[in-house]
């Protein structure tokens, strides 16, 4: 495993990061094909063994289970101090707004929640999951400088969002004197590159760290060939790739070819364009199972 700095940051992470979202309670929250505790402990120790020492959840996955799942594992198997943990919060909810509270207290009450999950003192990076239409910037920047300087989080990062919101985030952090955000995950792959129109300028620009997140396996195969329970019920993947088969396809069967002839599986040939391009995709269990 080889590994880099994240951005602007002091982190040492690897190349690949262990995506999460497929670890959690089946039957709570979004998705219905996630793994089970004792199968998703058994991936984790194989990731830190191949030396995988960055692992990213979300307080969204699986309702929590998916960072307590994460949080026991790695206690279990690995030294605190030779693991990056990222974990991610999402907007305020409409009563959250309704009952007065702020974006810096439901920042308090998120990473607090996120820790007693994981089992933690601290998460080296938080990531802003999704941008929050209404909740001002300001109050986002300083509920996330906060949680640093309480030393419940390291960096922090920020996710699903466009490269002038993220730069507009970064000067206001700069002049107030706030954590300003070190990585981006955001939606980038061989049959999606829409980022490289603005984002992956920008962040080269600034240093700052690119872990996009993967195309839900629809580079690691032919389409049709042997589906899985991931691929058959992801409603979410089915939103964001179902429209644009047909062009993807052109690319996936280009992946293929090259794959064969090479002699390497269809996800080693998508990763490693990816990381000719990125600090480190965040991968996820079906994938890793393929390199």
């Amino acid at each position: 495993m080889k590994y880099t700095k994240l951005g602007n940051s002091e982190l040492n992470v690897s190349r690949i990061c262990m995506g999460c979202m497929g670890f959690g309670e089946a039957k709570t929250g979004q998705h219905s094909w996630t793994l089970d505790e004792e199968h998703s402990r058994e991936i984790i120790k194989r990731g830190l063994d191949l030396g995988v020492n960055f692992y990213d959840t979300a307080i969204a996955y699986q309702s929590g289970t998916s960072e307590q799942y994460v949080g026991r594992a790695l206690r279990d198997f690995a030294k605190r101090e030779d693991i990056v943990v990222a974990t991610k919060f999402l907007p305020r909810t409409p009563d959250e707004i309704e009952r007065g509270i702020t974006g810096q207290q439901h920042i308090e009450n998120m990473i607090n929640t996120s820790l007693s999950n994981l089992g933690m003192d601290y998460v080296d990076l938080y990531i802003y999951h999704m941008w929050d239409w209404n909740t001002p910037i300001y109050d986002i920047l300083d509920g996330l400088n906060r949680v640093v300087k309480e030393g419940k989080a390291r960096y922090i990062g920020i996710s699903n969002c466009f490269a002038w919101q993220i730069a507009k985030a970064n000067a206001i952090a700069e002049k107030e004197g706030f954590a300003k955000f070190v990585s981006i995950q955001g939606h980038y792959n061989l049959i999606f590159r829409e980022e490289e129109r603005e984002m992956v300028p920008y962040c080269d620009e600034e240093n700052i760290a690119l872990t996009p997140y993967s195309a839900s396996g629809r580079l690691s195969r032919k389409p049709g060939e042997a589906d899985t329970k991931r691929a058959a019920e992801d409603s979410y993947a089915k939103f964001k790739y179902d429209a644009t088969a047909d062009m993807d396809n052109v690319i996936i069967g280009r992946v293929s070819e090259i794959a064969e002839k090479r002699g390497v599986t269809m996800t080693e040939v998508s990763l490693a364009w990816l990381l000719t391009k990125v600090t480190a995709p965040v991968v996820g269990y079906l994938l890793l199972h393929r390199i």
